[in-house]
């Protein structure tokens, strides 16, 4: 054990904490759970603790010693019930790069050997399986066979000008499988020469960097590099908000890369999409990771709005304000009843609209709100952007 994980930046940034508990205040997972020991502040309180009594010097001067096992299992525990939705570093004053530190925070307690088990399953997973779920990576574009209408080639080609990487959620996951389809067959109609990657496609990393396995990433990232490469691609397209945080921040810039919404509100804006009027009165929910993350907030409204009949409401918390759906994190994986309560809000916010959908533009997002409405019989419709543009296409 030792303090390997942080640079020293982040060494600094947490002497700057001033103890404001701001960051309690605006955190999903401490509302939801009325519990403040899952806050940032009580988190940097804990790892200075942690850090200090790694110190060979002030072991020395004061005789501390690190946390027992129990402490190390409790605090551990308090880490990982965190959906890792940024809020807290959107909101503190003094602008610590919190979702940053959280990551390293998490590789330390893996490299201390005290996390949750579910973090070995999700080793394991990704090992054997290259995916999350522990999936045939062989059946990550079975989706396709589910489509009407697919061409015979399954969107597979042996070369083709843009990428489409789907993700692990949209891949395997029949809730969230409508949102690779409705996006292929968007780009079918609108013109677009693309290929997905199939089996070549492995997980993008971020699900290891949630769960501190950030040292299993350099290889699921040099083979998605090389896998793209042999598709001679320009650029890489996503739905999933993570997959395309992934490439923005922890991947070289070999090619060109963009959210579904930016790739979308370019086609319809070059009247390369047909659509047709949709009646329907609809909210948007910002994802944790292209709002706060990529700061990409315009395209997916502009989007909504160019839909003909659609009538748009903000949420209350919108944008960077945007309240977490409690899908992120591997939180639900820890801890589910956590993840759930978390929804509930999300989706109490958004009845209060008097909306008939919410719409996001993360697959995760809607598996994790579709699955609260389903259970709860909640009389709402929960659709991916690409959904919504699939429902006004002109056939």
């Amino acid at each position: 054990m030792s303090n390997r994980d942080y640079s020293v930046r982040q060494i600094l940034e947490m002497e700057a904490c001033t103890n404001c508990q701001v960051c309690a205040d605006v955190c999903p997972a401490v509302s939801a759970s009325h519990d403040g020991e899952l806050s940032g502040v009580f988190r940097i309180k804990g790892l200075k603790q942690i850090l200090k009594s790694r110190t060979g010097l002030f072991r020395r001067l004061f005789g501390k010693k690190g946390p027992t096992e129990e402490q190390w299992k409790h605090y551990s525990d308090t880490v990982f019930r965190c959906t890792l939705c940024g809020n807290c570093q959107e909101i503190c004053p003094v602008g610590i790069h919190l979702k940053d530190l959280w990551l390293s925070l998490r590789q330390d307690l893996v490299h201390s050997k005290s996390y949750p088990k579910k973090i070995e399953m999700i080793r394991d997973n990704l090992e054997e399986s290259r995916n999350v779920f522990a999936e045939d990576n062989e059946e990550r574009a079975d989706w396709v066979e589910d489509m009407r209408d697919a061409p015979e080639h399954g969107y597979l080609k042996d070369k083709a000008e843009i990428v489409y990487f789907t993700g692990c959620v949209a891949s395997y996951f029949p809730l969230a499988q409508k949102i690779p389809m409705a996006l292929a067959e968007i780009l079918d109609v609108s013109g677009v020469d693309f290929t997905l990657m199939g089996e070549d496609e492995w997980c993008c990393g971020f699900p290891m960097l949630g769960a501190g396995l950030k040292d299993m990433f350099q290889e699921f990232m040099d083979h998605n590099l090389e896998a793209v490469s042999e598709k001679r691609a320009r650029e890489v397209v996503f739905a999933c908000p993570s997959c395309y945080q992934m490439w923005r921040e922890y991947y070289p810039h070999k090619y060109q890369i963009t959210h579904a919404t930016q790739f979308l509100i370019k086609l319809i804006q070059d009247k390369k999409v047909p659509l047709q009027e949709l009646p329907l009165k609809v909210t948007y929910h910002d994802p944790c990771d292209l709002g706060r993350g990529a700061r990409v907030f315009d395209e997916p409204r502009q989007v909504i709005r160019s839909i003909p009949g659609v009538e748009f409401v903000e949420l209350p918390q919108n944008r960077e304000d945007c309240q977490c759906c409690g899908g992120g994190g591997n939180l639900e994986m820890i801890d589910a009843n956590l993840s759930a309560e978390i929804a509930k809000r999300k989706i109490e916010e958004v009845l209060s609209t008097g909306a008939e959908a919410v719409v996001t533009s993360c697959q995760q997002c809607v598996r994790t709100m579709m699955t609260y409405v389903r259970r709860n019989k909640v009389p709402l419709d929960v659709l991916d952007i690409t959904q919504l543009i699939h429902r006004a296409l002109k056939h």
